[in-house]
């Protein structure tokens, strides 16, 4: 388990620091648990399976990845990219399209499991379509 130090009675902006501390992928669980610590406390009694749906919604591409992305995006709309970046770019595409499917899923899943139709959850949670 990851450990960094700190401070007792940690301010809001201690704790970043803290939590800067964290690797890139020490960082990215912390984000996924303090997801889950926020829709626990939304609804605290939000069952297991509505939590593990939840958790999906919200998975996002690793920040180095969507900052690759984005970098690769604005070099083909600027159209300087290369065969390889275009490539590179091609699979970040790809793995975006999957994490969208999954996220759908996931997305109908609750909506049936809380008797919502897909609209009506979306709104509940806040996302909109694009």
């Amino acid at each position: 388990m990851p450990s960094v130090q700190v401070e007792a009675n940690l301010s809001h902006n201690k704790l970043l620091e803290a939590v800067g501390q964290f690797s890139q992928v020490e960082l990215e669980q912390f984000v996924e648990e303090v997801i889950v610590l926020r829709a626990k406390r939304q609804v605290p009694s939000l069952p297991r399976r509505e939590s593990e749906l939840l958790l999906k919604i919200n998975q996002q591409l690793p920040a180095r990845a969507q900052a690759r992305f984005d970098k690769l995006a604005a070099k083909r709309r600027d159209e300087v990219l290369t065969s390889e970046e275009h490539e590179e770019l091609l699979r970040l595409i790809e793995q975006v399209e999957v994490n969208d499917v999954i996220r759908i899923e996931a997305l109908a899943q609750l909506a049936e499991l809380r008797g919502l139709s897909l609209d009506e959850l979306m709104s509940q949670l806040g996302i909109q379509t694009p």
